[in-house]
C-alpha cells in the first residue's frame, strides 16, 4: 500500500511542536548562538498562526511527522527589508527523496498566495537546485552566520 502523506497546519498546542523544533534547532541552531531548545519550542509555538504569516505546516504519515515548513515574516536577522520568508523546510533523512519537501514548499506557496503575498524569500546553503526546479530564483549569494548561503525569491502567480 502506498504511503499516504498529508500536509496539515500545525497548531501551537500540537504534540508535534517539540519534535519539529528539535529538528530545526539541531539543523540551524548554530545560526542562533545561545538559543536553547526550550526557546526554540516557544518560538515555534508562536509561529503556529491561524493563516497567512506566520504559519507552520507539518507533513504526516499517519500520526508520524515526516517534514515541516513555515511561512514567517523574518528569517534573516540582517535582511529585515525582505519579507515574508519560506523557512525551516526540513525532512528527516529517512524520508527524503519522496517529494515531501516539494509538497511542503508548494503548501507554503499556496498559503502565501491565498493571503495576498506577491513574492517571498528563502535562504539555503545547499538546496538551490530543488528550489530552482520549483520556480525560485537566486537574488544574492552571501555569508550568513559563517555559512555560504543563497537568498532566493519566488514570485507568486507564476507557479511552474
Amino acid at each position: 500500500m502506498p504511503e499516504r502523506i498529508r500536509i496539515a497546519r500545525l497548531e501551537g498546542d500540537s504534540p508535534h511542536v517539540a519534535i519539529l523544533a528539535q529538528w530545526t534547532h539541531d539543523t540551524w541552531g548554530h545560526l542562533h548562538p545561545g538559543r536553547s531548545l526550550d526557546t526554540a519550542i516557544a518560538l515555534l509555538r508562536e509561529e503556529c498562526g491561524p493563516g497567512g504569516v506566520p504559519s507552520v505546516f507539518v507533513a504526516l504519515q499517519g500520526y508520524t511527522p515526516v517534514g515541516t515548513a513555515s511561512l514567517v515574516a523574518d528569517d534573516m536577522s540582517d535582511r529585515r527589508d525582505l519579507t515574508p520568508w519560506l523557512a525551516s523546510v526540513f525532512v528527516p533523512p529517512g524520508w527524503r527523496g519522496r517529494g515531501i519537501a516539494s509538497r511542503l514548499v508548494r503548501r507554503v506557496e499556496d498559503e502565501a498566495h491565498a493571503h495576498g503575498v506577491a513574492h517571498f524569500y528563502l535562504y539555503t546553503p545547499d538546496q538551490q537546485a530543488l528550489y530552482r526546479r520549483l520556480g525560485w530564483r537566486d537574488i544574492e549569494a552571501r555569508d550568513y552566520g559563517g555559512e555560504a548561503v543563497t537568498i532566493m525569491r519566488r514570485v507568486l502567480g507564476s507557479l511552474p
